[in-house]
């Protein structure tokens, strides 16, 4: 069963970083630049990297060139993804 995340990507951080806000939405913080499809590909293997998945299994499905993005992540259980979420709540 895939999960999909709506999130808001943030380009030129100084570290990949996963943000969750006291109202659920999600951020997340980009080394790359956004221009030629670089903070997409840096969003992928990020998300890859976070959630223990391979970089195939994410998916981007809409918000190419916008900072709304939606992300599908396959291969992930439901509380692993809900670990992931309270770990970066805890942040």
């Amino acid at each position: 069963m895939p999960v999909f995340l709506h999130l808001k990507a943030k380009p030129n951080a100084r570290a990949n970083q996963l943000l969750l806000a006291p109202d659920g939405t999600l951020t997340v913080r980009l080394k790359a630049p956004a221009q030629d499809g670089k903070a997409n590909a840096c969003l992928v293997a990020y998300l890859a990297q976070v959630f223990g998945v391979s970089k195939s299994a994410v998916v981007l499905l809409s918000g190419h060139t916008t900072p709304f993005k939606k992300v599908e992540i396959n291969g992930v259980e439901e509380n692993t993804f809900q670990a992931v979420l309270q770990q970066v709540a805890a942040r």
